[in-house]
């Protein structure tokens, strides 16, 4: 079915539209959300681990939201509602196929969902003008990227590598993808639900280049994770639900994203994020504004706030996550904080990532076939 959001339509501000096409080629209709004024309250949807955290919580002093709202007088709800970019979307998409987000004004998406976001109609371009510390600040490896050239509708949060987080007292020789599937950590081991992030690991493991694999490929390796499932081997395949799981020591080690290791490693030193002998998953999550954002002005005072390099860098410090902020290693340098300014994850070298990739885009011929074996995966 194709899906037309219509400004005319829904009611909804616009300064201008554009065509988009839906998930059948179909032309959709695409609004572009107006900045508005910078005021009132605006509501973004995230993941956990997300945001650096002021006293007393995410909106504590000395927090970047509490900070935001003291300059700026604007009053962020900032949800950690996001476990899975396939279970949020299916979540929220009866919503938004009626032109509502759910209050929600930004919503953070991997690269490809982003996509997906605007494809179907789903998410707004940006007025520019909005928006200069984006435009001037982006690093240039993120201002083109093939599923949006002219970042028209989206803004970068975090990019980050997925790889495995070990602990390290339990599981000290884990270092491959391969060593998931030893007997010895049978039961102690969990994959990400992300389809573009676990497959391509375990693809790599077994020589496998994802951006070249075929149908048949990402097919079998769905199956191979789907009878370690069934024989008890991987204990479960998890959104963010890890992170709770390695700390209580339910599990020895996990398919998992470095910034979520960075963080888990400040409370507990065992845990760690281990680059697999194989390489890693390079990503990006993006800041989108969907239809029906009921303060896009204030999102995109929240938007340039955040790429300005001393508020990325305040960001960054906390969630160990690949800044997209250009200017933010400076910030470190002149604070004399030559740990940050080093750090792999924070701003990764080419040798710490020789052997990784991006994302694969998956051949829209065969796409929806091997999404239904991994939701088939997923859904046990």
């Amino acid at each position: 079915m194709a899906v037309a959001v219509l400004v005319a339509a829904l009611g909804l501000g616009a300064c201008g539209s554009n065509l988009g096409s839906d998930e059948e080629g179909e032309d959709t209709e695409v609004q572009v959300a107006e900045a508005g004024p910078a005021e009132g309250e605006f509501t973004m949807s995230t993941g956990p681990l997300y945001i650096d955290k002021g006293k007393g919580g995410v909106d504590g002093p000395g927090g970047t939201i509490a900070e935001f709202e003291e300059k700026t007088g604007i009053d962020v709800n900032y949800l950690e509602d996001i476990n899975s970019n396939e279970s949020f979307f299916a979540k929220l998409r009866p919503e938004l196929e009626n032109g509502e987000s759910g209050g929600r004004d930004i919503i953070i998406a991997t690269d490809w969902m982003a996509k997906r976001y605007h494809d179907l109609g789903y998410a707004q371009d940006f007025d520019k003008s909005a928006i200069p510390n984006v435009e001037e600040n982006l690093l240039p490896s993120l201002q083109n990227p093939d599923f949006d050239p002219d970042r028209s509708f989206t803004a970068p949060w975090q990019s980050g590598l997925t790889g495995l987080v070990v602990r390290k007292d339990l599981a000290p020789d884990i270092t491959s993808i391969n060593d998931l599937f030893d007997p010895k950590y049978k039961g102690k081991v969990t994959i990400l639900a992300e389809l573009r992030d676990t497959v391509p690991l375990v693809m790599m493991a077994e020589g496998i280049d994802p951006h070249t694999a075929t149908k048949e490929q990402w097919l079998e390796t769905i199956q191979k994770l789907e009878d370690a499932i069934d024989s008890g081997q991987i204990r479960d395949v998890t959104g963010n639900d890890y992170i709770d799981d390695l700390p209580r020591g339910d599990i020895a080690a996990a398919i998992g994203w470095s910034g979520d290791a960075a963080a888990l490693k400040l409370d507990n030193p065992d845990i760690d994020f281990v680059m697999p002998d194989e390489g890693c998953v390079i990503w990006s999550d993006d800041m989108i504004i969907p239809v029906g954002a009921p303060n896009p002005g204030a999102a995109y005072e929240f938007m340039d706030y955040v790429y300005d390099p001393e508020n990325a860098a305040q960001i960054a410090a906390y969630v160990y996550y690949t800044t997209p902020v250009e200017g933010v290693r400076e910030v470190y340098e002149r604070q004399g904080d030559k740990a940050l300014a080093n750090n792999d994850l924070i701003f990764p070298s080419e040798e710490f990532t020789q052997n990784c990739v991006t994302q694969p885009s998956l051949d829209p011929a065969d796409e929806p076939e091997i999404e239904e074996a991994w939701g088939r995966l997923v859904s046990g």
